[in-house]
């Protein structure tokens, strides 16, 4: 196994997860951003206001996103485990 190689598997393994946990962080984030901003506006500070709709946004995400999210994490699977042979030579 060269070092380019596990270089490569690495740089994969870093940008599946970057798009698998990336909408979810994002639908949080911006979740976060529309409910701070109506409580700055209405000066409402409670925080199940702040938790409750962030929750709810990021399962919802993860509903509609679940699976494609499941299907680039088994197709990355996939390809590491058929690769796997030829790299342990």
């Amino acid at each position: 196994m060269t070092e380019e190689l596990v270089a490569g598997l690495a740089r994969q393994a870093l940008w599946t997860t970057l798009l698998v946990a990336g909408p979810l962080l994002l639908t949080g984030l911006v979740a976060g951003l529309v409910i701070g901003v109506f409580q700055a506006a209405t000066q409402i500070n409670d925080q199940t206001l702040a938790y409750v709709p962030k929750i709810v946004v990021t399962l919802l995400a993860a509903l509609f996103l679940g699976p494609w999210m499941l299907r680039l994490m088994t197709d990355f699977t996939v390809r590491l485990l058929e690769g796997l042979p030829s790299w342990v030579r």
